[in-house]
């Protein structure tokens, strides 16, 4: 049993992103354990912050994040890059310097938009900023979720072909895992 924290970079209540984060859940091989994680009160980074009193709720998204054997973000695209608050959430959890918690830690990274690239370019940056620290980030299977009200219904769930994505993508992220965890 591997043990996956994942959160969904978009705070609306009705996002997409935290749609098809359910529905992955709902794909999920019976060895995969997913905790989703609301990232919606971790505050906006400052170092002051950081020095006078370091947030409860990072502390423990630290904690959780070190106890997973990977973690899968699910994340939107703003303005053809990484939304803000998953910025936020990655550069909290490799704080204080030399605490980072990305290091050696498996990751992979999808996205849902109602339009046609898939989030590829938040992707791409996200990978590029996880690799840098240390991260595993698990190359493929890739799964860029375009169209979403073409593939899922009013209620988050996916059409029987995206359905199939879906668990090939969580089978993805299991193999992913046991590769570095032998």
């Amino acid at each position: 049993m591997y043990k996956v924290l994942a959160f969904a970079g978009s705070l609306r209540k009705d996002s997409i992103n935290k749609k098809l984060l359910n529905a992955l859940k709902a794909n999920a091989p019976e060895n995969l354990e997913i905790e989703i994680f609301d990232i919606a009160n971790i505050p906006l980074y400052n170092s002051d912050t950081e020095a006078e009193n370091f947030p409860e709720v990072v502390k423990q998204l630290k904690e959780k994040i070190t106890a997973a054997d990977g973690v899968l973000i699910v994340t939107p695209e703003y303005n053809w890059s990484v939304p803000g608050v998953v910025k936020n959430v990655i550069d909290w959890a490799s704080r204080p310097y030399g605490q980072s918690v990305w290091g050696k830690k498996c990751l992979a990274i999808t996205g849902a938009t109602s339009g046609w690239q898939g989030t590829v370019r938040s992707q791409t940056m996200l990978k590029s900023i996880l690799q840098m620290m240390g991260a595993y980030v698990m190359p493929e299977p890739e799964l860029l979720v375009s169209h979403f009200d073409d593939n899922f219904d009013r209620e988050g769930n996916p059409n029987q072909e995206t359905a199939q994505k879906l668990t090939e993508f969580m089978a993805g992220i299991s193999d992913w895992i046991s590769h570095f965890k032998r």
